[in-house]
């Protein structure tokens, strides 16, 4: 498929071990795998040794659904920002490319201080005050963040590529681009291509899953176009099988391995 490198969430390989997963992921043809930023850190020693194995290696960790950046508790807060410290520090450690995190799920839990501040403004001011500590521990680290925008039943936040865009360009580093998740922008962004075009300097990561959230070829996205804006500003990044339950999909793997080489063939021909 083009010149992309192709990676895949662990729980979409069956293992049952970390080795098994590597080999099985070689056997699909894949070089990647993207870890979970919770089961990390007792994986991490193993990670760095079966790196290289078939020719697969770590691609990138994702935070998933953890504790809250933008909740009223500091000691919320705080948790928070420590996993994902944690997560970039790790990411480094075992030669990811760079660290998923959504900032937000749901709906707000900061008050709205109109005048002054609605809770949006509220959110993205404190967003914006926390990137630039992570940002810089990134860059420190030699990986990047990847902030992801999603869908509108998920979020009120961050909902598409712009939003996204919109919050990292007032940071002035390296180290912070966001995540182009081709499931979410089935749901949200009017034309996917023109999307990806008017992001092109700022996409660093992007999810793999149909409009349906199954394998690329179920569903209706146009898979040739999103593809071939990808060309057009000349991503050569990672660009990881996200499907189904993310971070629960161990029960489905085993479907998974039987049905990722038709998917493949067919992100291979569009």
């Amino acid at each position: 498929m083009r010149s992309f490198r192709i990676s895949i969430q662990e729980d979409m390989l069956p293992g049952p071990t970390l080795k098994d997963r590597y080999l099985q992921a070689a056997d699909l043809g894949v070089h990647g795998i993207e870890f979970w930023s919770q089961t990390l850190p007792d994986q991490t020693k193993e990670i760095v040794r079966l790196n290289g194995t078939g020719g697969v290696t770590a691609s990138s960790i994702n935070n998933g659904r953890r504790s809250r950046f933008l909740d009223p508790d500091p000691n919320e807060r705080q948790k928070a920002l420590s996993e994902l410290m944690e997560a970039i520090s790790l990411a480094g450690q075992v030669g990811a490319a760079g660290v998923v995190f959504v900032p937000h799920f749901f709906d707000p839990l900061l008050p709205d201080l109109s005048p002054f501040m609605t809770p949006v403004e509220l959110e993205r001011a404190l967003l914006s005050a926390q990137l630039e500590g992570l940002a810089e521990h990134a860059l420190s680290c030699g990986v990047e963040l990847w902030v992801e925008p999603v869908n509108h039943y998920e979020t009120h936040l961050l909902v598409c590529l712009d939003d996204a865009s919109s919050l990292i360009k007032g940071i002035n580093t390296s180290s912070l681009k966001i995540v182009a998740d081709l499931f979410h922008m089935a749901l949200d962004e009017p034309d996917i291509p023109t999307s990806i075009r008017s992001n092109a300097t700022t996409i660093g990561h992007v999810h793999l899953a149909d409009s349906n959230r199954r394998l690329p070829g179920d569903g209706r996205t146009d898979f040739a176009a999103a593809l071939g804006a990808l060309d057009d500003i000349e991503y050569s990044g990672w660009m990881a099988f996200e499907c189904g339950e993310p971070g629960q999909n161990m029960k489905h793997a085993s479907e998974y391995m039987r049905d990722l080489p038709a998917s493949l063939k067919y992100l291979r021909s569009v």
